[in-house]
C-alpha cells in the first residue's frame, strides 16, 4: 500500500486484530513458528526491525509486529521476514484501514516456512519480475501474493498482456543501448584517428 504514511505524534489504541490472541493457535502455527526460528527468518527479521528503529511488540499467531521502521527499502505498506511484520506506518493504524493484513502477511510468514528462509528472497523478487513482464504491476501473477490474497493485501488483479509484445520492446531497447554504446565507442575511436592524423601533417 504505497502512497501514504501513518506516523501519529503518539500511539492510538491496539487494533484487535494485532492482539497476540487475535489469531487462532493451530498445530501448524506452532510448526511455523519453529521452522522460521530454525531457519533463521525470523532472528533476521527481528535484526531488520531493531537495525530499522522498529517498534517491536508480540502479535497474533506468534507474529511479532514492528512498527515505525524509519528505512524506506523494501517499498510497501507492510513486508514480512520470518514472523516479523514490518512497516514504516503505525500499525494499529494501518490495520484500521485493512483490517485483512494479518491474514494476508501470516500467509508470507508460512511461505517463509517453506521456502526454508532466506531462498524466499530470490524466489519472491523472480515472481515479481514475472508479474510485471506478464501484467506490467509486480503483485498481480506473483505466486506468493496471490497465494496471500491479492485483495486482502491491498493489491489488484490485473489481466495477462501479450508476452510477445513486451519482449520484442525489450530486446529493441537492449538493440538500441548496445548500438548507442558502439556508436559512442566508435567515435571516441575516429576522434583519436583524426587528432593522430592532424600531428602527423603537422610535423611534416
Amino acid at each position: 500500500m504505497p502512497g501514504f504514511y501513518l506516523r501519529p505524534e503518539a500511539p492510538g489504541p491496539r487494533h484487535p486484530s494485532l492482539e497476540p490472541t487475535a489469531w487462532p493457535g493451530t498445530t501448524w502455527t506452532r510448526v511455523r513458528h519453529v521452522l522460521n526460528w530454525v531457519n533463521l527468518s525470523t532472528p533476521f527479521g527481528l535484526l531488520v526491525a531493531v537495525v530499522g528503529g522498529a517498534r517491536v511488540r508480540r502479535g497474533p499467531g506468534l507474529s511479532f509486529l514492528a512498527d515505525y521502521y524509519r528505512w524506506t527499502f523494501p517499498a510497501g505498506g507492510a513486508f514480512t521476514v520470518g514472523d516479523v511484520v514490518i512497516t514504516r506506518h503505525d500499525l494499529d493504524l494501518l490495520a484500521a484501514q485493512r483490517p485483512t493484513l494479518m491474514r494476508h502477511e501470516l500467509v508470507h510468514s508460512t511461505q517463509w516456512a517453506y521456502c526454508l528462509g532466506l531462498p524466499f528472497v530470490p524466489l519472491y523478487v523472480a515472481s515479481m519480475a514475472w508479474s510485471w513482464l506478464r501484467t506490467g504491476d509486480r503483485a498481480a501473477r506473483s505466486v506468493f501474493e496471490r497465494q496471500a490474497g491479492l485483495d486482502l493485501g491491498g493489491y489488484r488483479d490485473v489481466a495477462v498482456r501479450p508476452l510477445g509484445p513486451v519482449v520484442g520492446r525489450g530486446a529493441r531497447r537492449l538493440a538500441d543501448l548496445l548500438r548507442g554504446r558502439s556508436g559512442l565507442d566508435r567515435g571516441a575511436e575516429l576522434g583519436t584517428a583524426d587528432r593522430a592524423t592532424e600531428t602527423e601533417q603537422g610535423g611534416h
